[in-house]
């Protein structure tokens, strides 16, 4: 039997929460902007923020996904965006 630890269980009930549902996503004025001026979607936005690799950056989550990437905050179940840019 796999024992795993309390927090990367946590972690993936998270993941599997993310492939689950629709998230309640807010954009700052920035994020807005970057958005609107590189083109992306708020439906990539989601795509990006359920399904890319996770990375944690100074109290941020950076999503990793396809040809570019998000940098997000969580507070409470809303997912707060800072920006998203290409990868390269």
């Amino acid at each position: 039997m796999l024992i795993l630890k309390k927090k990367r269980l946590k972690y993936l009930l998270y993941l599997l929460y993310l492939q689950v549902l629709h998230l309640k996503i807010k954009l700052t004025k920035h994020a807005e902007h970057q958005m609107i001026g590189r083109g992306f979607s708020e439906s990539e936005i989601e795509e990006g923020i359920k399904r890319g690799e996770k990375i944690r950056q100074n109290g941020k989550i950076v999503s990793i996904y396809k040809y570019y990437k998000i940098v997000y905050k969580i507070v409470g179940e809303t997912h707060y965006v800072i920006t998203i840019m290409y990868r390269w």
